[in-house]
């Protein structure tokens, strides 16, 4: 079983490799296609939030490629440099992505909400669950499946976070595109090529999720056999 576990990562880890080149490939190609409305991403962010009536919201610049985020904490919009300065379909989507969490906490979103009070036990487990796992299936296999358990619990801790992320993610694309494509910001070229960068962006989180899923259930399926064994 741990053999299969393995050979689970592995497979996993080269799909999500190949979403992430994809996704990647498609920013980078996108990006090279301007506005015609010449916004840039800051400008966009900022449009959507107003209009949304939202005006406690800062749009930040941070370092890094696809760095792009929102902080419900101190309610900030946090977009890369290519993002925050570019005039791109890249960077409309992504600003309008990231103001969609915005008006999600605005709105009191319950996935949103929900995986806000889930992070202190995400952070706790993410910190223990790989050691006691390990160590728990040595054990399980001695004839003690109890650290194993413990170690099942708290990944499913951190599974539940990963599934939460997911109607979270394709709530905050669906506000993004309604709203690019009400207010005319991208025109009738540039809607489809931020609707196809977005959908490659949400396939990662559901590569993720079904990975995460997959390696909880072998992870029960070790601990049932264990206690067969008793």
């Amino acid at each position: 079983m741990t053999n299969e576990i393995l050979i689970v990562a592995l497979i996993f880890m080269g799909i999500s490799f190949l979403v992430s080149a994809v996704l990647k490939s498609k920013f980078t190609k996108y990006s090279k296609v301007p506005l015609s409305s010449s916004l840039s991403g800051r400008e966009i962010a900022e449009k959507m939030l107003r209009e949304n009536g939202i005006y406690d919201v800062k749009v930040t610049s941070v370092n890094g490629f696809l760095s792009d985020h929102y902080n419900p904490v101190n309610k900030t919009v946090n977009l890369s440099p290519e993002v925050y300065n570019g005039s791109t379909v890249s960077a409309a989507a992504v600003a309008a992505h990231e103001c969609g969490h915005a008006v999600q906490h605005a709105n009191q979103y319950g996935p949103l909400m929900l995986r806000s009070r889930l992070i202190p036990a995400v952070q706790f487990s993410s910190m223990l669950v790989n050691w006691i796992l390990l160590i728990g299936v040595v054990l399980a296999y001695s004839g003690n499946a109890t650290l194993l358990l413990i170690g099942i619990i708290l990944m499913a801790v951190t599974v539940l976070f990963t599934l939460i992320t997911l109607p979270v993610e394709f709530d905050a694309s669906k506000r993004a595109l309604a709203w690019l494509g009400d207010t005319n910001v991208t025109n009738q070229q540039e809607y489809p090529k931020a609707k196809d960068a977005l959908k490659w962006a949400a396939t990662t989180y559901v590569v993720a999720a079904l990975a995460a899923v997959v390696q909880l259930v072998q992870y029960i399926m070790i601990f049932m056999n264990a206690r067969d064994r008793d």
